[in-house]
């Protein structure tokens, strides 16, 4: 049993060394050695790339009308106006009333007790439906 337990690591022996080297790099291809600083390569690195300043002018668009209009409806939904202010981000969740009716009884030993109803809320606490939770139903 102790064997073909072996016999099944044993691709995994082979072929994990042989994935490990295939990622590597040598350390010339990577910074190739030459009189040059580092800053030297960074801003060498920096002008091949797309992080210039007039490449990146060249990549942007302006933007549209209905862009516009949609970044200003965002801003203006999380701002608090008079309007929105009236709708209730938070509703409170409906907390049904209990009754209950308590008998006639004695207390502390013959003092008689008439019967009456007492009301208490389901809940402890109130609670508040999340943005966009659906309250309708409830």
């Amino acid at each position: 049993m102790q064997t073909a337990k072996y016999h099944r690591m044993l691709p995994l022996i082979f072929l994990l060394p042989l994935l490990l080297a295939g990622c590597s790099t040598s350390k010339d291809e990577m910074l190739p050695p030459g009189d040059s600083s580092m800053l030297e390569l960074w801003n060498d690195g920096a002008s091949a790339s797309h992080a210039t300043g007039e490449s990146r002018t060249t990549l942007r668009r302006p933007v549209t009308d209905s862009e516009r209009t949609i970044a200003q409806q965002i801003r203006e939904s999380y701002s608090r106006t008079q309007e929105n202010e009236i709708q209730q981000t938070f509703p409170r969740l409906p907390n049904p009333d209990m009754v209950m009716y308590v008998f006639p009884h004695l207390a502390e030993g013959n003092t008689p007790v008439p019967g009456y109803s007492t009301v208490f809320p389901f809940y402890s606490q109130v609670q508040y439906a999340l943005p966009g939770e659906r309250t309708e139903d409830l």
